[in-house]
């Protein structure tokens, strides 16, 4: 969309203050907000299916629902629907106490009866959970009073981390077990600070405060939603008045922007990593195409062109807020070294290897076109690849499948921060998240998952990444940036977990 038909679009829409549609411009902000996000939400169970692992939906399901953990903006841990949490002694129990006083969203009372039901469902194989294999190490819920115990059937030292993380929300059981998962889905309800009163699938969501909200009472009585895939619509939403509040846009767009009169920006980095999957499959499984494919990336020219220094660059899957991030790491940019692995293979420019690559379009700034400039950059040392534009739901239906194409862009969520949930998920071949199947990879990924020794767990997961570099197994890009403009009349903190809630905003 040009500027032009923008710079219309604002001079007439915000005139007329938007009556025609029903939305109000920038002056009414103080108890309406709308913010438009960069993703629709393809179901209201946060805990299950692709939708319990997409980091971009957790902000609008955090208006909705409450994890058992909470997460402050400098990603420490703070409490939730649990106030205490942690294990015996002998690390053979979890313990849990139930916040009190908390009501649902259609006045019943919450207790631990909704907790335990909600760990039991998430572990069943049959809900659907993408994390069973965390909440399965977990049994035998006993409750006494306020606290729940549970047996730790195999030792997870993760799992109140991912209780703060995806998938780890709290529905309610009478009212789930009253209406099923059918009729949760067509009027679902939590103890968040917003209710849900209006949905149009792939279009908006209509929320109204939780008056009775635990948390606080919201600063805004009425929210909506917006879904709004296209990164140029959403700088229309904003600029033109139609939406108060907008994340994920290009960052030449952002400073633009967050200059104009009625408008402002908000950038901060979050723990989110772009980054390119590998699949072991035809060209991907010779080892000098792998590497070549790194050498081959120009990082910090693409973060300084096409980001405008909106980013870090990485060697590994680990950025630096992670606990296994290790400074020593670094894997240079290198074209003439990618010309010579790529000649030991028998190839080069006359000769290039093929595959396809597959990638998102607007998901995150400028992702196509990052992918399009590491094809160019592919192409001048022998690498012709053929670029395939999908949706993000379709990236989850073919990772989950383990049909991506031998590479395939992503933007990989580790709110807490833990080396499991970023290298550890995304390169573990029996992990549903991962594409990366070889034994050498499994067996040396394998005894960390349960290792109690925490500094012997960390420096284990710093030697894989370590591995995974040397040996080429997937590229990790850098650590993103956050856009966020916003009208002046709302405020917008920073968070490093990326999760831009409704709740978290306050009228200027």
């Amino acid at each position: 969309m040009a500027h032009t038909r923008r710079d219309f679009l604002q001079a007439s829409l915000s005139m007329a203050g938007l009556s025609f549609i029903g939305l109000p411009a920038f002056a009414q902000a103080d108890g309406n907000l709308i913010v438009a996000y960069n993703t629709g939400v393809p179901s209201w169970d946060p805990t299950t299916g692709p939708s319990g692992v997409n980091p971009k939906l957790q902000p609008i399901y955090l208006t909705v629902f409450d994890r058992y953990i909470q997460q402050r903006p400098d990603l420490s841990f703070e409490p939730g629907l649990l106030t205490e949490w942690g294990f015996s002694d002998d690390k053979k129990q979890i313990v849990m106490k139930v916040r009190e006083g908390v009501k649902w969203h259609d006045g019943s009372d919450f207790g631990p009866e909704d907790v335990v039901f909600s760990l039991e469902r998430a572990a069943d194989p049959k809900s659907g959970n993408p994390a069973q294999f965390v909440w399965a190490k977990f049994g035998n819920y006993k409750i006494d009073g306020n606290t729940v115990t549970g047996d730790v059937l195999e030792y997870e030292p993760t799992v109140f981390k991912w209780m703060a993380f995806l998938t780890g929300y709290v529905l309610p059981k009478k009212y789930f077990e009253k209406v099923g998962p059918e009729g949760f889905e067509k009027a679902p309800i939590g103890t968040g600070p917003y209710k849900l009163d209006h949905y149009e699938r792939g279009a908006y969501a209509r929320l109204v405060a939780h008056k009775d909200y635990w948390g606080g009472k919201p600063a805004y009585d009425n929210v909506t939603l917006k879904f709004v895939p296209d990164a140029a619509s959403r700088v229309a939403e904003v600029e033109s008045g139609n939406s108060h509040v907008t994340l994920e846009i290009p960052y030449e767009e952002f400073d633009r922007l967050k200059n104009k009169p009625g408008l402002t920006g908000t950038a901060f980095p979050v723990a989110d990593v772009g980054m390119i999957f590998l699949n072991d499959v035809g060209p991907m499984l010779d080892k000098n195409v792998r590497l070549a494919a790194h050498h081959a990336i120009d990082k910090q020219l693409i973060i300084d062109r096409l980001l405008r220094g909106y980013g870090v660059p990485l060697s590994t899957l680990e950025a630096p807020e992670y606990a296994a991030f290790d400074p020593n790491l670094k894997f240079e940019y290198n074209p003439e070294k990618a010309k010579q692995l790529l000649a030991a293979s028998g190839f080069s420019t006359d000769k290039p290897v093929k595959f396809k690559i597959q990638t998102t379009r607007g998901y995150k700034p400028k992702d196509y076109e990052m992918i399009q400039a590491i094809v160019g950059m592919w192409r001048r040392v022998g690498i012709d690849a053929e670029i395939e534009i999908y949706e993000i739901a379709k990236h989850f239906e073919l990772r989950a499948a383990d049909q991506l194409a031998p590479a395939a862009f992503y933007n990989w969520g580790n709110a807490i921060g833990d080396p499991t949930t970023s290298t550890g998920h995304a390169m573990f071949g029996p992990s549903p998240h991962s594409v990366w199947d070889t034994p050498d990879l499994i067996e040396k990924i394998a005894p960390l998952w349960a290792e109690p020794d925490e500094d012997k767990r960390i420096q284990g997961w710093k030697d894989v990444s370590a591995y995974i570099m040397q040996e080429g197994y997937v590229i990790p890009l850098l650590q993103y940036v956050m856009p966020v403009v916003h009208s002046e009349k709302v405020v917008v903190p920073a968070t490093a977990t990326g999760d831009v809630t409704p709740f978290m905003m306050k009228p200027a």
